[in-house]
């Protein structure tokens, strides 16, 4: 497995000046792998897809991701005509991943789906990975229908769609449905269950996820975990030690990364877990001590 490192933006210190542009700059001279934008509509981080084509315009190797974007909510036409146009723009370069709802309970509201969210998400999928790979598509379903639809730019290669979730509806819907897990707030053996069940739940329904493609967004903590973090870690993991789930310091990321290496994973996503005092002194830092990880 080609083991492989990038980060997560997140939170920023009001003191931190440094534009998005500068760490984006950044990120492409220090090589950095990837890049990953979350999906929040209250705060000042941009918008993933609109973040991700900004990024593009000015890198040539960085790859660009969306940790993890909601799915159910949008448009799946007008998302598969964002994403075909993002990968002409950047080929290789786009690593989308989707979820069933928004981690923060505030913002789900602002996603609201015609119907039960995971059979909306079901529909949405299978509607964009047709969009995207087939070259004309009619569909009806209980959600969305279109009629001979052609979305272009027409890329080389279909994107693979990742998802997020860790739950077994959510492990079973990567199994049938996509083409990678990006797993958050599970600890290495949970992550290597993960794994076995969507890996079961792809041959039930006759397919292969490749074998690197299973990941993990971390977040890592520097110092006391903050009162709102522990909340948070309790309230999706309420019978779980917080240090199982986040680790403190850059020794203890790696010693997770490794853990979660053995049990299969192979894709990281690390982000701070709460706002660094400089994102240009944390990415230094990211590429000194957990860069050399991958293979």
């Amino acid at each position: 497995m080609k083991i492989r490192v990038g980060v997560g933006l997140g939170p920023r210190n009001p003191a931190d000046e440094v534009s998005f542009g500068a760490l984006v700059d950044r990120c492409e001279k220090l090589g950095v792998d990837s890049l990953w934008l979350p999906d929040t509509v209250t705060s000042d981080l941009p918008d993933p897809h609109v973040g991700m084509a900004f990024a593009a315009g000015r890198t040539a190797r960085l790859k660009l991701g969306t940790g993890v974007s909601v799915l159910p909510g949008r448009n799946p036409v007008a998302v598969a005509k964002e994403l075909a146009t993002l990968a002409d723009l950047a080929p290789g370069r786009i690593l989308p991943a989707f979820g069933l709802q928004h981690a923060r309970a505030f913002e789900r509201p602002l996603f609201p789906a015609p119907g039960r969210r995971g059979d909306v998400f079901d529909e949405a999928l299978t509607l964009l990975r047709r969009l995207l790979g087939e070259e004309q598509v009619t569909f009806q379903g209980a959600f969305f229908a279109c009629e001979g639809i052609t979305v272009r730019p027409r890329v080389e290669r279909p994107l693979d769609l990742w998802l997020g979730g860790s739950g077994p509806a959510a492990l079973r819907r990567v199994g049938r449905l996509a083409d990678g897990w990006l797993a958050a707030t599970v600890t290495p053996d949970e992550a290597a269950r993960g794994r076995v069940a969507i890996e079961a739940a792809a041959a039930e329904a006759g397919r292969v996820v490749e074998d690197d493609h299973f990941g993990l967004s971390l977040p890592v903590a520097f110092g006391d975990y903050p009162e709102a973090l522990v909340r948070t870690l309790r309230e999706r993991q309420p019978d779980v030690d917080p240090a199982q789930l986040v680790p403190v310091g850059w020794a203890a990321a790696r010693r997770f990364v490794r853990d979660c290496v053995a049990g299969g994973i192979s894709k990281f996503v690390i982000r701070p877990a709460t706002p660094p005092a400089s994102w240009e002194a944390f990415l230094d830092e990211f590429c000194q001590e957990m860069s050399p990880l991958e293979t």
